[in-house]
């Protein structure tokens, strides 16, 4: 493809020669011959000039690169659409292939594909273009909105709603039981989990990520989240718009989350929190109670910068430790010396 053509297609402006041949795209640490590439700050200039781009995406114009430059407002977006051009095919139907099994009931769009070995029950709803991988279960009641990909051995329980361009990754469980016990008599009593849950338009929830059902009512995954590997988000949980959820969260039940939160990978949140729109919190913290919007880390957790601090502490413990006990033998002396007196 010609660098002017691919320009247009990923919203950039070339600056020089556009008439080169473009076969792919890379990473400046990666790039190939003949390939397009990216850079982000001016420290990557050296490894860009020792690579073998044959062209490189800038957010503004680099002088003394011998490489033809194409502007573009957010490189890394250019970049990724750029990946989408050349490496990105679009999914042919395949219908429902035979070793899958499609309850009566179900009601499919167009152009769906159901790969062998996925099983979906009663009153199942699947959007126009949706792809569903081998092993996949839906059950009863559940439906998947249009242009879906749904990865190989996902379960979606029953009464779980997902929305349109919601990808899931391999071993995702959507819609098990709540944790939710009564102690009574020297044991603990379940809790029927009889709500559902809510994954909203254009999520995208990584492998072996566990969302749980509602103890009634539904746990919620709002429009454009992305959660990571490996996270669990309990009963009742309310996740907003375009968060970040990194991996191994864990997510208390009834916890409710605002917009564009990030919480860090590891991060431990208690049940009830409440998380209020813009909120970071950084790796390893420990949540409880309620956030403000602001940049947290710590256990428990605290504003960041308070958290700096006392990290520096931290690290000056023994020593501190040793100067008190030396503190305190002196004072013990000197009261010693004073009943000598």
């Amino acid at each position: 493809m010609r660098l002017r053509e691919l320009a247009a297609k990923i919203d950039a402006k070339p600056l020089s020669d556009a008439d080169i041949e473009i076969k792919g795209a890379g990473g400046v640490d990666s790039v190939k011959e003949g390939c397009l590439t990216f850079i982000t700050s001016k420290k990557l200039i050296p490894q860009l000039r020792a690579s073998a781009a044959a062209a490189v995406i800038v957010k503004e114009p680099i002088p003394g690169i011998d490489i033809p430059q194409i502007v573009a407002e957010n490189p890394l977006l250019a970049f990724a659409r750029a990946l989408e051009v050349f490496y990105v095919q679009p999914h042919r139907p395949e219908g429902v292939m035979s070793g899958a099994t499609v309850a009566d009931s179900v009601r499919l769009g167009r152009d769906v594909t159901v790969y062998p070995m996925s099983f979906f029950d009663e009153g199942v709803t699947v959007g126009d273009r949706t792809v569903v991988y081998p092993g996949v279960f839906v059950g009863k009641g559940s439906s998947l909105g249009e242009d879906c990909i749904i990865h190989p051995n996902v379960t979606i329980r029953e009464g779980v709603t997902i929305g349109s361009r919601v990808i899931i990754h391999p071993g995702a469980v959507i819609g098990s039981d709540g944790f939710g016990y009564v102690f009574s008599d020297g044991r603990h009593i379940k809790i029927p989990q009889v709500g559902g849950v809510i994954v909203e338009d254009d999520v995208e929830i990584g492998a072996s990520v566990t969302i749980d059902r509602a103890t009634t009512g539904n746990t919620v995954v709002g429009e454009g989240t992305k959660i990571d590997n490996l996270v669990q988000v309990g009963h009742n949980v309310s996740i907003g718009k375009h968060c970040i959820i990194v991996a191994q969260v864990g997510i208390g039940g009834s916890t409710e989350i605002g917009n564009y939160v990030t919480l860090a990978g590891q991060v431990g949140v208690s049940d009830h929190v409440q998380i209020e729109d813009g909120c970071i919190v950084g790796a390893m913290s420990g949540v409880v109670g309620r956030l403000q919007k602001g940049t947290y880390s710590g256990i428990p957790v605290m504003p960041h910068f308070k958290w700096l601090r006392v990290r520096a502490l931290y690290e000056r413990l023994p020593e501190l430790q040793k100067k008190i006990k030396e503190i305190e033998k002196k004072v013990s002396s000197a009261e010693k010396g004073d009943r000598d007196d």
